[in-house]
């Protein structure tokens, strides 16, 4: 059944719309995860620092995909809020052409970039070999993974957020399969997972281009698409703040591995690497709730329903804050086992990474806030102030933060630096919140 987004959200009925976004980012990130389980305990440290190392340029590519969903989910969810059906799905149909062409001109500039990239970067020897295998295979599937992030967004869009859940389980299921057979029972190394993750891209890129091809019970499918340069523009800039925020992640990671090449040497990108995995799940609850919420709140922009615009972003409020709380807790808590996953038989990269975590994980406090925050403008088509906030939490705050801090402080400089960025970016996101409030009227239900 498709959600119906023109009524009135409960946190009951808010929480079941945003949980199939929740599941599915979290899913997403939870099978990602498992190619460092598989890496890790079968390959060593050293192979895992290296996929480290490879992952965030795929991401800066594969991101293309994200921009367009997010940027082109909030024009069709706006677009059906203004009554013309015809148009969304001729719009939807361009955005997901648009995505394909790009990324496949982009796999083979990263294909030719990868080598020269990592080795600036700080990677040598073995770790420079295997970041390269896994690298190269990532980008040859980019143009799957960069459609996978599309429906992402549109799936929610579509009014099917749980089928895009299913989709997601598929694919991580189908990853976590091969990763076994491949890592584990062939010792394929970086190259069986890196060809694991990209099959499960490709299983959850298939699927909704199959669904929405054929008569279904959703609110999109396609249809001859209507060539607009214009709109494409338009998605480009209004997602431009999730373009930006997930290429800076990716360039804050390849900071954070220079630094920790330079204070810790590879026992410190080990211990990044598995902070990482359980900070893409901790991060794929909140994007997953902003990307569940953003066409509800677009949709009711496009008809005009402060009233209702008001009552969901104060309830995506507190859900946000309540869920920072419980994810501190949960890491200061479970640092020592959860780091223990990945780590056995290096008692010192171990001891690094539970240290490292408590004290990364004050972070989880103020995250959600902005990411939130960001999407939010995206919802409301304000996709300069989206952009800003993200551009200045990510490339100015993480970054200035990341390279700052350990000169003041030493090593644990670099583990505090996310929770000093993410204050810093809050300061930003509340202000403009507060500034823009009289316009759109998501606080007091009335826009001027």
């Amino acid at each position: 059944m498709a959600t119906d987004m023109a009524q009135h959200f409960t946190y009951r009925r808010l929480i079941r719309a945003t949980l199939p976004a929740i599941g599915m980012m979290l899913f997403k990130s939870l099978y990602v995860m498992t190619d460092g389980l598989f890496v890790s305990n079968v390959c060593g440290s050293t192979s895992l620092a290296a996929t480290n190392f490879a992952f965030p340029l795929t991401m800066i590519l594969a991101t293309i995909g994200f921009m367009l969903g997010t940027g082109g989910s909030a024009i069709v969810a706006r677009t059906r809020g203004e009554g013309d059906e015809e148009l969304a799905r001729e719009r939807f149909t361009f955005f997901v052409c648009a995505t394909i062409a790009i990324s496949v001109v982009l796999a083979v500039a990263g294909l030719v970039a990868m080598r020269p990239i990592m080795g600036a970067l700080g990677a040598e020897g073995a770790m420079l070999e295997e970041a390269c295998v896994y690298g190269g295979i990532l980008l040859v599937g980019l143009p799957v993974d960069a459609c996978q992030l599309l429906f992402q967004n549109f799936y929610a869009t579509a009014g099917k957020p749980g089928l895009g859940f299913a989709n997601t389980v598929a694919a991580g299921v189908t990853n976590i399969v091969l990763d076994a057979v491949f890592v584990a029972l062939l010792d394929m190394g970086v190259a069986g997972a890196a060809i694991a993750t990209v099959s499960g891209e490709a299983l959850a890129a298939i699927i909704p281009l199959v669904y929405f091809s054929r008569p279904n019970s959703s609110s999109l499918r396609f249809t001859k698409p209507r060539v607009d340069l214009a709109i494409l523009r338009e998605a480009c800039f209004n997602g431009s703040s999730e373009f930006v925020s997930n290429i800076s992640s990716s360039l804050v990671s390849m900071a954070f591995n220079m630094q920790l090449l330079a204070w810790l040497g590879e026992a410190g990108v080990a211990a990044y690497s598995i902070i990482l995995y359980f900070g893409f799940s901790f991060n794929a609850i909140f994007i997953g709730y902003s990307i569940g919420a953003a066409p509800l709140m677009g949709f009711n922009y496009g008809a005009e329903n402060r009233a209702e615009m008001r009552s969901l972003f104060r309830k995506s409020l507190v859900v946000i804050g309540c869920t920072g709380i419980a994810m501190f807790v949960s890491t200061q808590l479970l640092a020592d086992p959860l780091s223990g996953l990945f780590v056995r038989d290096e008692p010192e990269v171990l001891a690094l990474t539970v240290h490292a975590f408590t004290l990364y994980s004050t972070a989880f406090l103020v995250m959600g806030f902005n990411i939130y925050g960001s999407s939010l403008f995206t919802s409301l088509s304000n996709g300069v102030i989206s952009a800003i906030i993200s551009f200045f939490r990510t490339i100015v705050f993480e970054i200035g933060c990341v390279f700052l801090l350990p000169a003041l402080i030493g090593p644990d400089g670099i583990w505090y630096a996310m929770l000093v960025a993410e204050v810093a970016s809050f300061s930003l996101t509340a202000g403009f919140a507060v500034r823009l409030e009289p316009r759109y009227g998501y606080w007091t239900g009335e826009a001027r």
